[in-house]
């Protein structure tokens, strides 16, 4: 059976601690299908009050004793690879959705370039990191004298990571993919050009039982969320 994409089904709210919500402000904004120049649907429009839900979202998430925080490397891992495995199972589906937005050809069949390669991509960076999630590891060292040293590598906490238009998905891969193997949590700006696949993904990561507050991700435009989000003095 061939996969359709219904826009009507698109989720196209803010993704904060784990559920789907409206932005603070009430406004939304369009996005439009480039090779048509037609508009696809609306997204909620986040500025600085759902930066700060956010980042405050993602603060608690990594605070000492939380639940992400006592997940085991090993699991971090397991999640990642869980994540990859539910993105393949919705390849040709995010393919198409990734089309529509962004403008390139699907290329569905592999016969060229077009947005399942991007997707193909997204699914081996998910798994290329999760199996550094457990392989992260310090030094010892020699110093001079009767001393012993070492070094000890940990997360450092929420992460703001703003994405562009030209590889949607991607992009975010290649941020919250490192970022989560080690530890930390995120906070995603999705270009306002191009919102749509990153929105369904966060569906994905509910699916698989990330904890809430681990990942955010908000549709919104550079001067009202990336720069809030940006300056924010929670993000380190």
């Amino acid at each position: 059976m061939s996969v359709h994409v219904n826009v009507g089904d698109l989720e196209t709210r803010l993704f904060i601690n784990g559920e789907f919500v409206d932005a603070t402000n009430g406004k939304t904004f369009e996005t439009v299908n480039p090779a048509t120049e037609e508009v696809i649907c609306s997204v909620q429009e986040a500025d600085a009050a759902d930066v700060n839900k956010a980042v405050a979202a993602a603060k608690a998430a990594f605070k000492l004793g939380s639940k992400w925080r006592k997940t085991s490397a090993y699991e971090r891992g397991r999640l990642l690879s869980k994540l990859a495995d539910k993105l393949e199972e919705k390849q040709e589906y995010f393919s198409l959705v990734e089309s529509l937005d962004n403008g390139k050809p699907a290329a569905i069949d592999g016969s060229r370039y077009g947005a399942a390669v991007d997707i193909a991509l997204c699914i081996k960076t998910l798994r290329y990191y999760s199996g550094w999630a457990d392989k992260v590891t310090g030094d010892t060292l020699s110093p001079e004298g009767d001393t012993f040293g070492m070094t000890v590598r940990e997360p450092v906490g929420v992460c703001a990571q703003i994405v562009p238009w030209n590889f949607p998905l991607l992009m975010v891969m290649w941020k919250i993919a490192p970022a989560l193997a080690a530890g930390c949590t995120c906070v995603v700006k999705t270009s306002e050009k191009t919102p749509l696949t990153a929105l369904q993904f966060a569906k994905l990561i509910v699916e698989v039982g990330f904890p809430a507050g681990v990942v955010n991700i908000l549709s919104g435009y550079g001067p009202t969320a990336g720069k809030p989000l940006a300056l924010h003095m929670d993000v380190t």
